[in-house]
């Protein structure tokens, strides 16, 4: 667990290392983290909207004091509030073998479930039902978003270990919660990308949706190896081939031009690196994760 003022999320273990309880603390300090200095911000889409505000009435909740206002007047006044839309948010999680294989401590897959928690609990605080749904070929739950935090640990659980035989079904878990929200959503994205028709599901669901794509790699796949010649194997398509210092695994920039051309957001995390100050940084920039499209 993190437990000094020092540490970073560098620091953050393993999600499948930890027990239930460990988990959710950690988990809480997190969403603190992301979320410190968002209030005025459209993160995750608060479904209420200051309204007005009037004296205090016995049993008024202390949460919902006006402590500007109380201490201008000398006397107590609460925030209304009135509700909005509520804009569901689904966060597609890839668990694939590529998102486990690591250079690192911190795999993508650790990467991408402690962000799908700490946005998911963040949701769920400001009134935005939250879907976890899981783009790898494991069997999980389906997801419909809900208020409850119980829902959240539920499609949470299943997707804390890793496994380095699964597939990605990125694509088509995407285009079936795309096909399946009722109304225009937001859907997170938390992949490396290395299912082939990612893109092209990602563009279309764009057309309707709101959609903020968290392009993870690890610093292998972007750095010269120093290895020369090499063998190498994909870790999900098992296809055998010859690398070298110059071979490239990745094309983050190409991804993010292609992706910003469709209407998607774009942000790359790689797995040595903080990544709560660039993820609160991308939220902010954007207005939140929400910006009133639905």
């Amino acid at each position: 667990m993190i437990t000094s003022k020092t540490s970073t999320d560098l620091d953050l273990p393993a999600p499948e290392s930890l027990a239930r309880g460990d988990f959710d603390i950690v988990l809480r300090r997190l969403a603190d983290d992301l979320a410190f200095g968002s209030d005025t911000s459209r993160l995750l889409g608060s479904g209420l909207e200051y309204a007005s505000s009037r004296p205090y009435i016995p049993g008024d909740s202390v949460r919902l004091l006006n402590w500007r206002l109380t201490a201008r007047t000398g006397k107590a006044f609460v925030r209304e509030y009135e509700a909005l839309k509520r804009t569901s948010v689904y966060v597609l999680v890839d668990t694939s073998a590529s998102m486990a294989v690591t250079s690192v401590a911190r795999s993508k897959h650790d990467l991408a479930v402690w962000i799908a928690a700490a946005l998911g609990l963040v949701a769920l605080r400001r009134m935005s039902p939250v879907a976890i749904v899981g783009a790898g070929e494991r069997a999980v739950p389906q997801a419909v978003a809900s208020l409850a935090r119980n829902d959240l640990w539920h499609s949470l659980e299943p997707l804390r270990a890793h496994d380095f035989t699964e597939g990605t079904l990125l694509a088509e878990r995407l285009r079936q919660v795309a096909q399946r929200a009722s109304r225009a959503s937001l859907l997170v994205i938390l992949s490396d990308l290395h299912d082939p028709d990612a893109v092209h599901e990602i563009r279309h669901a764009a057309q309707r949706h709101d959609v903020a794509v968290m392009h993870l790699l690890d610093p292998s796949e972007t750095r010269p190896l120093r290895a020369g010649y090499f063998r190498a194997r994909d870790a999900e398509s098992s296809r055998v081939f010859v690398g070298t210092n110059a071979t490239q695994f990745a094309t983050p920039d190409v991804v993010r031009s292609e992706l910003l051309r469709s209407g998607a957001d774009y942000l790359r995390l790689q797995t040595d690196e903080e990544f709560i100050p660039a993820l609160r940084q991308f939220l902010e920039h954007r207005g939140g994760l929400l910006r009133g499209r639905g």
